[in-house]
């Protein structure tokens, strides 16, 4: 199939291009290079830079490939950031999403679309949070999600094209971004360890999180796109491993130093909760167990232990920062206000 990868030099985008190109597919992919790179690209991939929220470009690319099969992955996924930067947000989250998909579905070749989601859009339910529950995000980019998945299933039954919402756990990996200050709490964990600093907890620390290995996220939404079953449905991926976060911190600082006895100066230190953070989010997968063949075979641990030795290949990153909020307030947390990370 003739396909559009969105994201496709970050950390699940690139990850998923190497799997449409190895099942033989022509794999068209785009990438603003805002939070991904250029060495996770396949070669094979037919790449083009892009910023999606550009409409006339990003028409004018789509019109011109024509794909039939889209998965959207490009996204701003600082949810605990989109409270101070809101335009932004929606518009790296839902326009560029509907700059994308309005020209493909214009070219009369698209028949299917793969959305990747966030369990965001549950909000601050009762978890474990299945898909049959209504939507109620709590924060910008939960919003921005929300308005993506209801947009998705709203046109796809105007203009008769099938759709398949996957909705992630907090998925961690070699080539996530470590130089991102905002968002993926293992990554930023270890890159403060590489950079010989304490890392930072908000709030208690009790805030309870389950974790995938982007093995275990990879294969089921390739699967997604080629399985007519799942065409309307949504899913969430991911282990049913929860954790809190200062355990977390805890299984990362023991992995890192290769004792329960490191040194205490590397102690997390404690903020004030983050404005909108959720204190429970975790989900369950039985839908995708029976639907698409859900396992986890990687679990946390391990997987931790994978990831230390992947950003240890990559060296010590130094975070990369917005040179300013569109929204100033006393809320800001300090690792970002004073650069903390």
């Amino acid at each position: 199939m003739r396909i559009l990868v969105t994201g496709a030099a970050g950390f699940m985008g690139s990850h998923l291009a190497d799997a449409l190109v190895a099942k033989g597919h022509e794999v068209h992919s785009v990438d603003d290079l805002s939070g991904g790179f250029m060495r996770n690209v396949n070669p094979a991939c037919k790449f083009k830079q892009l910023d999606l929220r550009d409409r006339e470009a990003t028409n004018k690319y789509v019109s011109e490939i024509k794909p039939e099969l889209i998965y959207h992955l490009a996204a701003d996924a600082t949810e605990g950031r989109s409270q101070f930067t809101p335009v932004q947000c929606t518009e790296r989250n839902y326009m560029a999403y509907l700059n994308t998909l309005v020209p493909a579905i214009r070219s009369g070749a698209l028949k299917k679309v793969v959305l990747t989601s966030s369990m965001s859009v549950y909000g601050a339910q009762t978890p474990p949070f299945s898909e049959d529950l209504d939507r109620k995000p709590e924060d910008i980019y939960g919003l921005a999600k929300t308005a993506m998945e209801r947009s998705t299933e709203i046109l796809s039954e105007v203009h008769n094209f099938d759709y398949t919402i996957i909705r992630p756990h907090n998925v961690y990996g070699p080539r996530q971004n470590l130089s991102d200050p905002y968002r993926n709490v293992m990554s930023i964990f270890i890159n403060c360890l590489m950079n010989n600093k304490n890392f930072y907890v908000y709030g208690d620390g009790e805030q309870t999180r389950a974790f995938s290995y982007i093995d275990d996220f990879t294969p089921y939404i390739t699967k997604a796109g080629f399985d007519d079953k799942v065409n309307g449905e949504i899913f969430n991926i991911g282990p049913v491993e929860e954790v809190t976060i200062n355990h977390l911190g805890e299984i990362v600082l023991e992995k890192y130093f290769g004792t329960k006895d490191w040194d205490k100066k590397y102690t997390p230190k404690h903020l004030p909760p983050r404005p909108k953070e959720v204190k429970e989010a975790y989900c369950t997968v039985d839908k995708a167990r029976k639907m698409l063949g859900y396992n986890t075979t990687v679990h946390l641990e391990d997987g931790i232990e994978k990831m230390i030795a992947w950003a240890r290949s990559m060296g010590a990153q130094k975070p990369v920062y917005l040179d300013d909020f569109e929204l100033h307030s006393d809320k800001i947390p300090l690792t970002w206000k004073d650069k903390l990370i």
